[in-house]
């Protein structure tokens, strides 16, 4: 009884003293900070934390692509042509998707393609195109209506529907520098080639689909041996085509203006009117 009441005593205490050497502080001579102190060290963040720059959140991130989308919406060639869809920064903010229909019906409604559809419709009318409409006043009228309704559908489609929905940059990029044939290939490969929302390139989708879209919508007004499927992929292609000389004279007419009128390009790539 004697010896078991002694190892009984031993034991207990051997077990509290292992206790309290193992909370003693492991650095020599020094106990972890405690109260206010504590709290004070721990909220301070590590120098790497600390230079780390944040993130552009998605508010600043809009005012930004406001700002852009203002100034694009003054540019023009000579002062008459619109030319709201181009931008010369690389890295210019993405487009919400009301910012984009924006666009596109800003550069819809301009009164520059109401001048436009009316050469067009003078020019068909005087070569007898779309012989259905006839000719006189009213002749004129559904061709200048049929003319001005493929450039609307054409721009509300392929700038506004389809790259909100497949999440591309209706804009054109202008590279601006470099030799003429890099220049030139990539403004060729534009109209098959887009930005995309998240910075990366990829097939320009929204391009292809909205000019086959405004040519399928053209059935809906052109006289009935204007219509079918085989037109409506002709329309399509010569309206792909027409983008790619548009795309050219959009990454050199700056430089041409600068070489003819010797007049420098604005901040943003464009000449806004000759002098």
């Amino acid at each position: 009884i004697l010896l078991l009441s002694a190892l009984a005593i031993l034991f207990p205490s051997h077990a509290q003293g292992q206790t309290a050497t193992g909370a003693a502080p492991t650095a020599a001579g020094a106990a972890p900070p405690s109260g206010p102190d504590a709290a004070k060290d721990s909220s301070q963040p590590k120098p790497a934390e600390a230079q780390q720059p944040l993130p552009e959140s998605p508010q600043s991130e809009r005012e930004r692509a406001e700002q852009e989308l203002k100034q694009q919406e003054h540019q023009r060639f000579l002062g008459v042509v619109p030319n709201f869809n181009t931008t010369n920064l690389p890295n210019a903010a993405p487009l919400t998707p009301s910012q984009k229909f924006r666009l596109a019906f800003r550069s819809a409604v301009d009164p520059f393609q109401f001048l436009a559809a009316g050469v067009d419709a003078g020019i068909s009318q005087a070569e007898d195109d779309f012989s259905g409409y006839g000719q006189g006043a009213q002749g004129y009228g559904k061709r200048f209506g049929a003319a001005y309704a493929d450039g609307f559908s054409g721009t509300i489609w392929g700038n506004a529907v389809f790259p909100v929905l497949l999440h591309e940059d209706p804009r054109y990029f202008r590279k601006g520098t470099g030799g003429f044939n890099k220049r030139f290939w990539y403004a060729v490969s534009t109209t098959v080639w887009a930005k995309r929302d998240n910075g990366t390139w990829g097939p320009n989708y929204a391009n292809v689909l909205g000019n086959i879209a405004a040519g399928g919508l053209s059935n809906i007004y052109y006289p009935s041996t204007d219509r079918g499927i085989g037109l409506t992929f002709q329309r399509a292609f010569t309206v792909t085509a027409e983008g790619t000389i548009s795309s050219l004279f959009t990454e050199f007419g700056p430089d041409i203006m600068k070489r003819v009128f010797h007049k420098k390009p604005n901040k943003n790539g464009t000449v806004d009117r000759a002098p």
